[in-house]
């Protein structure tokens, strides 16, 4: 069976390779020698307050027209400063990590034998074991879903520790001032406190966490600010954190940690079917030996190479990533880090990147059996959707909804721009951010979602299109402009400005057609839905260039290298199931020769799996097999098995372990309303295998999927909430194609032959 836990024989030396925890708000990563252990502590909302909250979106309106008629006469350069307001290029609130809780041993150390770490991503424990030839140590720690609590265990004998909290992290900014404090609470109990305090500025204050420290046993004294343990058995640490303005109140964190039970089993009993609940739904298995299974995850890692896709390590990727994206949803969704970072000054902010990240970060929630956690995705465009009008009707002056290209989290104002990044320009936003949602609702049937929430935002990413084009070609079509592709800019052509970014343009298609069909389901907007869908009738078609490619822009005249780590103008294949192989036969060879023509630069994470989900609607098994191979065989997997953006381990970031669970599942099965496809681009190396507990675009759950390429056959059994009726095909073989009845919670079996 497959192994849902990862281990490793060597304490990690930085905090890089820490084992993580999370409960979607708090994340811990341990790390350190047994003698000298480290936990950081990080909080989703942990933001270091910049200019950037005093900004607005550029008001441009105005010049809109004039704008428009320079990118229509050639003009990129003189339309993009005008449409800017000489804004220099700002930054997103850096997320930033915590603090740590110091677990050193106060005795002269003595030998380290047996030792071994361990994530159950079951419970969500990070355990630590050892010993000294002949007593026996162990740490555990976890992060309550139930409790909203961070909770470390250390057991042994007769325990000597010092205990302390610190902000002593790489890159703090000076103006970030700490102060730390212990005390004690008789002799067998002590509290620990930490508080940052934010520079004077708009949303100032500060950040605070606190620790309750329990003992069994021996005798608990403080100095300074540090709690030192002697002769006990057990040590229980629980800790809370916050962040606001005015200052978080340390007596209030207290106050509500003493209202908890000081026993780690006793929380774990209440967090653990909660998060095991969400965690245990799927499952990969590619019959790999018990042997690969149970290595070390130093040695898994090791194994990696850019030749050949093993199998040992994809099933672990597969189980981990579904664990941190699931430990890194809560309050919020995944940042670019996840929950987890150990260092001040976060690569991009440590924000969430919405042209491209996010969205990548998400595509398995739903499709791994863990649907609720589009919530807290929900919730972060809820919280923002009244800047996202703002936006619209400030750069605009239209009615409906525009989206930034990234967000802290606190606030979705359009200010991230200047005169190279016209990102005021980008239209697609809206309906790209809301797709998760639009395939949480097909995967789900969730109508009280739809009508709610959904449905209105899909209304105003609609009337956002219906007030903005008011263009028209020589054709009568209608024309996007100004229009902007992610991420073009300057180093790749001067004036990036443009019109009819493909990417823009699928958007619009979808926006309105979307709305339209939405409406019409719910019976709403009736004198609407004909309007919309007429106006995405007028819209341009696709453009494929002299090359046989799908071009960036359905407009003549601009065009860039090819060298570049997005790939924007192939929205329409994934993930919109616009351009496929079957409905639009010629697109998708044109989609292809556009994938296979784009380059990779630096050979970002996000790339390559942005690539191999492409790839994989297009069939495309080799293209979206060598671009996951470029993850594993280029020194991009920590040895928690978060990853890293760049080749070489360089800069800590979470694209690829939360998508890889995506692309997995896109290489063994495709769905759409109607239908579901076994098996449209599996790798040569997977010969056999199963995979369970997926969700689907045609409404129903992939119990189960067997094959076996030796026995050519393959099997699959479907449930549906409700009566329907689904296409299962497979294209190896005889192409099949079966048509299945589905009743009300009816298990279906159906057998395909793969020969």
């Amino acid at each position: 069976m497959p192994v849902h836990s990862i281990h490793d024989t060597r304490p990690a030396d930085r905090w890089e390779d820490a084992f993580l925890s999370g409960n979607g708000e708090v994340g811990v990563m341990v790390f350190g020698h047994p003698h000298r252990e480290r936990i950081v502590h990080n909080h989703h909302r942990y933001v270091l307050p910049n200019e950037s909250l005093g900004m607005r979106p550029p008001a441009v309106a105005d010049r809109l027209e004039h704008v428009r008629d320079l990118l229509l006469a050639g003009e990129r350069e003189r339309a993009q400063r005008a449409f800017s307001d000489g804004r220099a290029l700002a930054w997103t609130q850096p997320f930033h990590p915590g603090h740590v809780l110091h677990l050193d041993a106060q005795a002269v150390e003595g030998p380290v034998r047996g030792y071994r770490r361990v994530t159950d991503f079951t419970t969500g424990e990070v355990s630590v074991t050892w010993s000294d030839g002949e007593r026996d140590w162990a740490r555990r720690a976890f992060v309550s879903r139930t409790d909203a609590v961070a909770v470390v265990e250390i057991t042994g004998p007769r325990l000597a520790l010092s205990i302390r909290l610190s902000g002593e992290l790489p890159g703090r900014p000076s103006e970030v001032t700490l102060s730390t404090s212990a005390h004690a609470a008789g002799d067998a109990e002590a509290s620990l406190a930490i508080v940052g305090v934010y520079p004077p500025g708009p949303g100032a204050a500060g950040f605070a966490g606190v620790s309750r420290v329990v003992i069994s046993g021996g005798r608990i004294t403080v100095e300074g600010d540090v709690a030192r343990v002697e002769g006990a058995a057990r040590v229980v640490v629980l800790t809370r954190m916050d962040r606001s303005a005015p200052l978080p109140r340390v007596e209030a964190l207290l106050a509500h940690l003493a209202e908890l039970p000081a026993d780690y089993d006793a929380l774990l009993a209440r967090h653990a079917p909660v998060h095991g609940e969400l965690y245990n739904r799927a499952e990969l298995d590619l019959g790999v030996p018990a042997g690969d299974r149970g290595l070390p995850v130093g040695e898994l890692t090791a194994r990696a190479d850019a030749e050949s896709l093993d199998g040992a390590l994809v099933e672990a990727l597969f189980h981990s990533g579904r664990y941190l994206l699931l430990s890194s949803s809560g309050v919020l969704p995944p940042r670019l880090t996840g929950l987890w970072l150990g260092a001040w000054g976060a690569a991009w902010s440590g924000d969430y990147t919405t042209d491209a990240n996010i969205n990548l970060q998400m595509a398995g929630a739903v499709l791994t059996g863990m649907p609720e956690l589009i919530k807290p995705y929900a919730a972060l465009i809820g919280g923002q959707i009244d800047d996202w009008r703002t936006n619209a009707r400030t750069v605009y002056g239209t009615r409906g909804l525009l989206a930034p290209s990234r967000t802290d989290g606190e606030h979705g104002l359009l200010f991230h721009l200047d005169d190279d990044w016209p990102w005021a320009m980008w239209v697609a936003g809206a309906d790209w951010l809301l797709f998760p949602l639009y395939e949480y609702w097909q995967a789900t049937g969730d109508e009280d979602f739809l009508s709610d929430t959904l449905a209105p935002w899909l209304v105003e990413a609609a009337v956002f299109f219906e007030d903005f084009l008011t263009r028209e070609d020589a054709d009568g079509r209608v024309v996007l402009v100004p229009s902007y592709s992610p991420e073009v800019g300057p180093k790749d052509v001067r004036g990036v400005a443009g019109v009819n970014a493909t990417m823009d343009v699928a958007a619009a298609w979808h926006a309105l057609t979307t709305a339209a069909e939405v409406c019409a389901h719910l019976g709403i907007e009736q004198t609407a839905v004909g309007r919309w869908r007429a106006l995405a009738e007028r819209l341009p078609p696709y453009r494929v260039d002299g090359r046989g490619a799908i071009a960036e822009w359905a407009w003549p005249g601009l065009e860039i290298a090819d060298d570049h780590r997005h790939i924007s103008h192939l929205y329409p294949v994934w993930p919109l199931h616009d351009i496929t192989p079957d409905g639009t036969p010629e697109l998708a060879v044109a989609a292809r020769e556009a994938l296979l023509r784009r380059g990779d630069e630096n050979m970002s994470a996000h790339g390559s799996l942005h690539r191999a989900l492409v790839a994989a609607r297009l069939k495309d098994g080799e293209t979206a097999r060598t671009n996951v191979l470029k993850i594993l065989g280029r020194a991009m997997l920590f040895r928690s098995l978060m990853t890293s953006h760049n080749p070489n381990l360089e800069i800590y970031n979470a694209d690829a372990a939360h998508c890889l669970p995506a692309v997995v599942v896109e290489l063994l099965l495709d769905s759409r309303p109607g239908t579901v496809e076994l098996l449209p681009a599996l790798p040569p190396e997977w010969r056999s295998g199963s995979l369970r507990g997926i969700r689907t675009r045609a409404g129903l759950c992939v119990d189960e999927l067997t094959w076996d390429i030796d026995k050519g056959v393959a099997r699959t059994v479907l449930t549906s909430p409700r009566a329907r009726e689904v296409v299962v095909m497979c294209r190896r073989g005889t192409d099949q194609r079966h048509t299945v009845r589905l009743q009300p919670d009816t298990p279906a079996t159906v057998i395909v032959s793969l020969a």
